[in-house]
């Protein structure tokens, strides 16, 4: 299981294209899992983790520029909780979505760019929904 809040600041537009960058801040947490041959490592799998990222969003809008669209983010992380996947305090995540007007379906990945042993990462698929402030 994987829980994430995420704040995307108003879009910036890349002068007259369809594209638009907004700062990104996540807070997550990933639940940890009980993989039985990691039980006796130096990093098993059964920690939960947290961690906390910012960075920037990269957002590509549909035709009527109505504020849906594909987008990527890169944000930089801290973590708090360490396993086989995330096994440093600083990890990288990756994300590649779409952004409707209320919903969102997102595959992120989280890995610390092989800075750190061992380095298997999390991939995972995240629905989310939108909320105006």
């Amino acid at each position: 299981a994987a829980v994430f809040v995420e704040g995307v600041a108003d879009a910036r537009r890349l002068g007259d294209s369809r594209w638009s960058w907004s700062p990104d801040v996540s807070l997550g947490w990933i639940e940890g899992r009980n993989v039985s041959r990691y039980r006796d490592t130096r990093y098993t799998t059964q920690d939960d983790v947290w961690l906390l990222s910012a960075g920037v969003r990269l957002q590509h809008y549909d035709a009527d520029g109505g504020g849906r669209g594909w987008f990527v983010s890169w944000q930089p992380a801290v973590t708090h909780g360490r396993t086989q996947a995330l096994s440093s305090p600083y990890e990288f995540v990756s994300t590649l979505g779409w952004q409707g007007r209320r919903f969102s379906f997102q595959i992120r990945h989280i890995s610390n760019a092989g800075l750190h042993n061992p380095n298997r990462g999390e991939t995972m698929a995240l629905i989310g929904m939108g909320f105006g402030l």
